[in-house]
């Protein structure tokens, strides 16, 4: 009987327990359908949350080259840091770790966004899931990665990132612009040309782990690299042209200065140059705003000023095609003094009698050129500075490109031609200056400034840049007048400082007063300028030479920028020598430079013809030394007897700080062109100057010329064919 009710109950347990197990199974089959079948939508979303994630993939920014294939500015991969602060197990140690790893994090400012990160996260309830992100520091260093890498912190991520690099410096950085922290253009190129070189970003799906660490990608979507840009720019004429502008600059401190060089007959900027610079890999200091602004600024395209005497190439060029004018008319320049309606005009150096047209050009004569005006008469005049481009924009690929202004004669004062014809009541900017000496130089059409070349996607075609027709202004036979006008100025007229060696060339100075907007009267500081070509017969380069706010005339600070640049771009260009190499004379007179268009017909102070100017601004290279003026009222200093004539030194390059020291100067460089090497070698030796020796068979050129002053230990370049 015990044994029968021991059996029941034992079969009582197992039917419960059946019925627990079949009821459990029940209960499981149902969760699963209702997670599998009812809920799968919300689940498998949730799954893809947490085990997926869909990730932007940045388009690869594009290269800028110049015409040569140097690459101008590049993008580079670069590790970004970024942490789960959720995962992190002590956020005070990790805070103090990745900051003595990483420059420029704080250790407590880390600290408290993790701990600000934490919270939100609390309270939109998605701590529980785990899932959270933090940037650390963006774009970091490649000895800092591998130092992060190195811990192998499982709680420590890196994102690919891609950072603008611009491997020149500070090489035509106003040119090539910048870009923000997310690679967008902001200034220049970068700027303009955002669209292009930016590209489109793609998408992928990635599948990762527990540890959030990337197991599978599938890209949904392929990101389209930005466009490469190739730029008329030449790197080696564009490190010339910032060496020599940042020397003269620092030399007579110009507030600013700018230079173009440029191609006239295509139009391409060969060069384009603007002091003071920067370096575009360095970010802005928040602190030196106004100073960055003004490193920033792009002077040869966004700064207008009044150009002064260059401006009588305008005159004369138009008053040749309206009138009987020739080279050889005579103008009455008056001795010096002339008076229309009312306002008196004066010379800036001396009275003039008569002058041939030519002479007006050649001895920057205010009188001539305004005489030369009132025979054009004013609708002529700004017919042919409209003709000329100025009051317009150049149209070239650069932001913030000023107009230059022009009032319409109706506007004009009785007396306002005579401002004009000078250089005054009118504003421009050297790149219009530039395009307006291209006219001359090219036979009489003008041609838009090309900076870009082509474009073209990485492994896809070349799409090269429309250009715009030339339009004819000047007729063959005017532009060619001009030329031989304009010879004359470097010959024997203001601009003796831009005389080139084994080279003809053209050219107009300029000195405009700058006006002062305190006093409301014009200054006696100045725009010097200077514009010119080479060589004359058949120019290949025309450049535009601008410093702002000098004390001396555009002859003396600007000209011979023009000759140190022509000398060293012809070079590089590999443009045939069309007279025979002569020495030039070594220093300037700046009484001969004086080109002054006064615009309150005041004469400028007595002691700015005491300085003595040398012709070249750098012979050596960079790194070397320059010889700066010395006023010739110091020359019995003490101690300049006891050791001979000295010149104080400034050192040339980019970012050269101005330290004046005195040392004696250097022996000269001997003539060795149509010498063979063996008696080239024979006498550097005698006379104990280097060479460095180009080619084989005959001398043909040397660089210094014959009779330079030679810095010690300065190499003579001998070329021999």
């Amino acid at each position: 009987m015990r044994n029968a009710d021991s059996r029941t109950q034992a079969t009582r347990r197992l039917v419960l327990l059946a019925a627990l197990v079949v009821v459990w199974a029940i209960l499981i089959f149902c969760r699963l359908v209702y997670l599998q079948v009812v809920s799968h939508e919300e689940y498998t979303n949730l799954a893809e949350r947490q085990q997926q994630r869909t990730v932007s993939l940045t388009a690869p920014r594009g290269t800028i080259w110049d015409r040569n294939g140097k690459a101008l500015a590049i993008s580079v991969p670069v590790d970004s840091v970024c942490v789960n602060p959720l995962r992190v197990p002590d956020r005070g140690l990790a805070a103090e770790l990745l900051a003595k790893v990483l420059s420029g994090v704080d250790a407590a400012q880390l600290r408290a966004k993790m701990d600000a990160a934490v919270e939100e996260y609390k309270q939109k309830g998605r701590a529980a899931r785990g899932v959270g992100f933090l940037w650390v520091k963006r774009k970091i260093s490649h000895p800092e990665s591998e130092a992060l890498r190195s811990l192998k912190l499982d709680w420590i991520e890196f994102r690919k990132e891609s950072q603008r690099f611009y491997p020149d410096g500070i090489l035509a950085s106003h040119v090539l612009g910048t870009v923000d922290f997310e690679e967008r253009g902001n200034s220049g190129l970068e700027l303009k040309l955002d669209g292009d070189l930016r590209g489109k970003a793609g998408r992928a799906r990635m599948i990762q782990d527990v540890a959030h660490r990337s197991i599978e990608t599938t890209i949904s979507d392929e990101a389209m690299p930005g466009k490469d840009l190739t730029v008329a720019l030449d790197e080696r004429i564009q490190f010339v042209v910032e060496r020599e502008l940042a020397a003269a600059c620092q030399l007579y401190s110009a507030e600013s200065g700018s230079v173009v060089v440029m191609n006239p007959h295509t139009g391409e900027v060969l060069a384009m140059a603007s002091y003071p610079t920067f370096d575009p890999n360095l970010p802005p200091e928040p602190h030196q705003l106004k100073k960055d602004l003004s490193e920033r600024t792009n002077h040869p395209v966004n700064v207008a000023f009044e150009p002064g005497s260059v401006f009588k190439i305008i005159t004369v060029s138009g008053a040749l095609e309206t009138t009987n004018l020739t080279p050889d008319s005579p103008i009455n320049c008056g001795n010096g003094r002339f008076s229309l309606y009312g306002r008196v005009v004066r010379e800036a150096k001396r009275g003039y009698g008569v002058l041939s047209v030519a002479d007006v050009i050649a001895k920057s004569s205010n009188i001539g050129a305004i005489q030369v005006a009132l025979r054009m008469g004013k609708e002529n005049l700004y017919k042919y500075v409209r003709l000329f481009g100025f009051g317009t924009k150049t149209g070239i690929t650069l932001p913030g490109e000023s107009f230059g202004s022009i009032r319409k004669p109706e506007r004009w004062h009785p007396a306002a031609i005579a401002s004009v014809a000078m250089g005054h009541e009118v504003s421009t900017t050297t790149i219009q200056l530039a395009q307006a000496t291209s006219v001359i130089a090219n036979g009489g059409v003008l041609v838009r400034p090309r900076l870009v070349l082509s474009r073209a996607r990485p492994g896809g075609p070349q799409e090269k840049e429309p250009v715009e027709a030339p339009k004819r202004i000047l007729k063959p036979e005017t532009a060619i007048t001009m030329r031989r006008i304009m010879e004359g100025v470097v010959l024997h007229g203001t601009g003796k400082g831009a005389r080139l060696s084994g080279y003809t060339a053209g050219g107009k100075t300029g000195s405009a007063q700058i006006f002062d907007r305190v006093t409301r009267q014009y200054s006696h500081v100045y725009n010097g300028s200077f514009v010119g070509f080479a060589p004359v017969t058949n120019p290949a380069i025309v450049i535009a030479v601008t410093l702002n706010g000098v004390t001396r005339f555009g002859g003396v600070v600007a000209a011979p920028v023009f000759k140190a640049v022509a000398t060293e771009a012809l070079r590089i260009l590999q443009v045939p020598k069309d007279v025979p190499e002569e020495l030039a004379p070594d220093l300037l007179d700046p009484s001969e430079a004086m080109d002054l268009a006064s615009a309150d017909g005041s004469a400028p102070p007595e002691d700015l013809g005491d300085v003595e100017v040398p012709m070249m601004l750098a012979q050596a290279g960079a790194g070397g030394l320059m010889p700066i003026p010395v006023p010739s009222s110091g020359q019995a200093a003490a101690g300049a007897q006891a050791h001979g004539p000295q010149l104080p030194l400034l050192p040339v390059g980019a970012g050269a700080a101005v330290v004046p020291a005195v040392i004696a100067v250097g022996p000269k460089a001997p003539l060795f062109q149509g010498k063979t090497m063996r008696a080239v070698l024979e006498e550097s030796l005698q006379a104990g100057v280097p060479v460095e020796v180009v080619g084989s068979g005959i001398a043909r050129a040397q660089w210094p010329v014959p009779g330079s002053m030679l810095n010690p230990g300065q190499r003579v370049r001998v070329e021999f064919r």
